[in-house]
């Protein structure tokens, strides 16, 4: 039974993950956080973590982490499997109505309209993400994560101003939080 639900909870994300795998996050989080209570929203966001660092796409990384926590190595392939089938069908159903119909107005403005949703997803994504981040322990000033906030800070910095790679700063904010817990701090 968990099989089945696994697959029907990701073929809901996966047929509603418009945008790509950051647009999926809270779709994800929805499922196996709030609707199944099958992670906490600390899990998740350790989900998400190695998710990113993993190489593929995210969301279907999440779904493969998510399932494989849920129902082991099978749930993993199922949860995986439920992500990826409304993404075959409807590329493949999109792909020929584009291929057809690619010069009509009125599917360059349907396309022009979803853009912004889909911002607004991967933004309700990642202010998400910060917020466990920043305050896991609370709300409050005096349970901030300074150190968290810092990095969150250099990485994006370093990401916007100097252009450098994700991966250079994901590694340099990652040997960068080590250091400080050898040390003692944080």
């Amino acid at each position: 039974m968990i099989y089945l639900q696994l697959y029907l909870s990701f073929v809901q994300v996966g047929l509603f993950a418009i945008g790509g795998g950051y647009a999926a996050l809270p779709l994800i989080q929805n499922q196996v956080v709030e609707l199944h209570s099958w992670l906490s929203l600390a899990e998740f966001t350790d989900l998400i973590a190695i998710a990113e660092m993993t190489p593929g796409p995210l969301a279907i990384n999440a779904a493969t982490f998510a399932g494989i926590r849920v129902g082991g190595v099978l749930g993993g392939l199922v949860g995986t499997l439920g992500f990826v089938t409304p993404a075959l069908v409807i590329v493949s159903l999109m792909g020929f109505v584009y291929y057809r119909y690619k010069g009509l107005t009125l599917l360059q403005s349907i396309l022009s309209s979803l853009r912004p949703a889909v911002v607004a997803l991967i933004a309700g994504a990642g202010l998400s993400i910060l917020g466990q981040v920043l305050f896991a322990d609370g709300m409050t000033l005096e349970t901030v994560n300074w150190i968290g906030a810092l990095l969150f800070c250099l990485g994006f910095f370093l990401l916007r101003k100097f252009k450098w790679s994700p991966i250079l700063v994901m590694a340099l904010c990652g040997a960068i939080s080590l250091l400080l817990g050898l040390v003692g701090v944080g």
